[in-house]
């Protein structure tokens, strides 16, 4: 079992507390039903609203940007919408971005099948990321980085790989600490998932052992702080 520590208890909600995935390296938090089936509904329902130009497809997904678009010097920042802001308030009281408010919502859309390779969301978000899930349950799996110094081993996906997360839907996601900036996460791109004992939060999911589990279309608001861009004279272009 790995220690589970947190790294600033103090700015983090007494509820969530009792949310932490103990089994797993700093920090998860795992939130069930954190939304209603009827706020599921509505926020899918404005997901598909969205104007046409707002989705741009990807290899194996696609997806909208909400909040302005972030780069390594900032963002400049765009309102969100209401139906997104009461999401992104009601995350930032729980104190899950240490006192920062959330500006920027990514929605990702999943179908069966489809998936994202082993990844890290980078230094330039707040080294808190929240997800809210919406349609459908996923595996979420996590693994080492490739070690530079380690030439003599084959470092395949495989040999690295740690732990999964069933993230259900409606549910809550909370990653900080190491397995924020440290480990890598990703999806595999399958239509069904058969649940092993190495998914390590199946106790707060209901769900058991050899399970199995029929994905369907997944939509995820991955809900976060990015730093503003700092408008200057020299941004504005005055002297």
């Amino acid at each position: 079992m790995y220690m589970t520590t947190m790294a600033n208890p103090c700015n983090i909600a007494a509820d969530l507390n009792k949310c932490i995935v103990k089994e797993a390296p700093p920090t998860i938090y795992y939130v069930p039903n954190f939304i209603t089936e009827a706020e599921e509904e509505y926020l899918l329902q404005q997901v598909c609203r969205a104007p046409k130009p707002k989705w741009t497809q990807l290899s194996g997904r696609r997806l909208q940007n909400w909040g302005g678009l972030p780069n390594p010097k900032g963002m400049l920042a765009e309102k969100l919408p209401d139906w997104l802001l009461k999401y992104t308030e009601k995350i930032s009281a729980l104190g899950a971005f240490a006192g920062k408010t959330a500006n920027h919502v990514l929605v990702n859309e999943y179908k069966p099948g489809e998936g994202i390779m082993p990844h890290e969301d980078g230094p330039l978000y707040h080294p808190t990321v929240t997800t809210i899930s919406l349609g459908s349950h996923t595996l979420l799996d996590f693994y080492k980085p490739v070690c530079q110094t380690q030439s003599e081993t084959p470092q395949t996906e495989e040999s690295r790989y740690m732990l999964s997360l069933l993230v259900q839907r409606r549910s809550l996601l909370i990653l900080q600490d190491d397995m924020y900036k440290f480990y890598l996460h990703g999806i595999h791109g399958v239509c069904e998932d058969v649940l092993s004992e190495n998914v390590v939060n199946l106790s707060s999911t209901g769900a058991q052992v050899c399970n199995t589990l029929l994905r369907s279309t997944r939509v995820s608001l991955t809900i976060r702080h990015v730093p503003k861009v700092i408008r200057t004279n020299l941004l504005l272009g005055k002297k």
